[in-house]
């Protein structure tokens, strides 16, 4: 790993921290766990840093998983002071979500660098297709959710989100929209699904990088690297609170749309990234 200078340090430092900000705040407005933008600025400060491309991106996904853990209990405090968190549904996911995130957990672990930047790139543009067309389209008007379907929705929730590196609120969001309920509890409610993916994901990634596949990678437990955990933690969780206050005064439709557009460009970056190491 190359020595960088000073003004190396102070733009990789400038990234993260506006990557950690934005993160922080769409997290807590828009239910989306930040991870979808901590996950391509994370692999970018370890391109930089020079990490082996073996392990970057697992460390990217894992790291990001450790910095949703304090994200998502602010961004479910202050959901909560607002009657916005449905416990009930949460309860009810729980044990399933726990299921699919160790199974996600196996398939993230074992996975090659390129297959998981093609997994994220493919997830950013159907998440930015939903964003910009589908959010605020779909009717307030609260179904019945059949147990199976909890117990199935739960699995794949928690099977899709770990090789992300994402809290699950970009797919449970969706889904509680889908089946009617208000836009604001299902934000809540994605945040405190987000604490259950984040803390066993973390953990799961810990123990594939540290026993699984022995890793050795400088400042790193797992596929967890420390640097990068503290460089974003500080500032997601300030964050995470003004984002989660702004649900309830702003109106979100066109800044839905700017996400969206933003996660096609990553997409798109993503995929030319697969392209030039596959």
């Amino acid at each position: 790993m190359d020595i960088l200078n000073s003004n190396e340090i102070i733009n990789l430092l400038a990234v993260l921290g506006v990557a950690a900000a934005v993160a922080g705040f769409m997290a807590g407005l828009l239910g989306v766990g930040g991870g979808i933008i901590m996950v391509p600025a994370l692999y970018y400060a370890f391109t930089v840093l020079d990490f082996d491309i073996v392990t970057r991106m697992h460390l990217s996904v894992g790291t990001s998983l450790a910095i949703i853990i304090p994200t998502s209990i602010i961004s479910t405090k202050t959901h909560m002071e607002y009657d916005a968190v449905d416990f009930k549904m949460v309860k009810s996911f729980g044990i399933f979500i726990l299921i699919g995130v160790f199974l996600g957990s196996f398939l993230a672990v074992n996975l090659k660098t390129p297959a998981l930047v093609l997994f994220f790139s493919i997830f950013s543009f159907i998440v930015g297709l939903f964003f910009i067309f589908l959010r605020e389209k779909l009717v307030e008007n609260p179904k019945k959710i059949s147990e199976i379907v909890k117990n199935i929705s739960g699995i794949v929730i928690g099977f899709i989100s770990v090789p992300l590196g994402i809290g699950g609120g970009s797919l449970m969001v969706p889904f509680m929209r889908t089946f009617g309920y208000d836009i604001r509890k299902s934000i809540g409610t994605a945040a405190a699904i987000g604490f259950l993916i984040s803390l066993s994901g973390t953990t799961a990634m810990i123990l594939g990088g540290k026993i699984i596949n022995n890793i050795n990678t400088p400042f790193s437990i797992g596929y967890i690297n420390l640097l990068g955990f503290l460089v974003f933690v500080p500032v997601t969780m300030i964050m995470a609170r003004f984002g989660a206050k702004a649900v309830y005064k702003i109106n979100k439709r066109l800044l839905s749309k700017i996400f969206g557009t933003f996660l096609i460009i990553v997409s798109i970056r993503s995929f030319i990234e697969y392209l030039s190491i596959s």
